[in-house]
């Protein structure tokens, strides 16, 4: 079993930077895209940002320029580095890994952009 655990999400003003982190049970980066979402309240779950097992990565376009994903393979953690940080970027954002048409979720952590 996947387990996933987020960190690092909290209050900032806009402009700011945070970055996430998503800590995962065993080396799983070998056979799993890795991959960002986030919910907004009264939204659906949308993707940020993928990191496939080769490397490439991909980003919503609300996000591109913005935010960087990135993993340490002998940490077995996730990272999404958010810059600018906008308002609209206020969200529950989750951890999830994709191995073998099975999806993996972490429990989330809120991102609130605010003065």
């Amino acid at each position: 079993q996947v387990q996933l655990v987020e960190s690092g999400g909290g209050l900032v003003q806009p402009g700011g930077s945070l970055r996430l982190s998503c800590a995962a049970s065993g080396s799983i980066f070998g056979i799993a895209v890795m991959r960002w979402f986030r919910q907004a309240p009264g939204k659906q779950r949308e993707l940020v940002a993928v990191i496939t097992t080769s490397g490439s990565t991909n980003y919503a376009d609300s996000v591109k320029g913005r935010f960087t994903i990135s993993r340490a393979n002998a940490k077995n953690t996730l990272y999404l580095q958010m810059n600018s940080l906008k308002p609209e970027d206020t969200a529950v954002y989750y951890c999830n890994a994709y191995i073998s048409q099975v999806n993996y979720w972490g429990q989330g952590t809120q991102v609130t952009v605010s003065s």
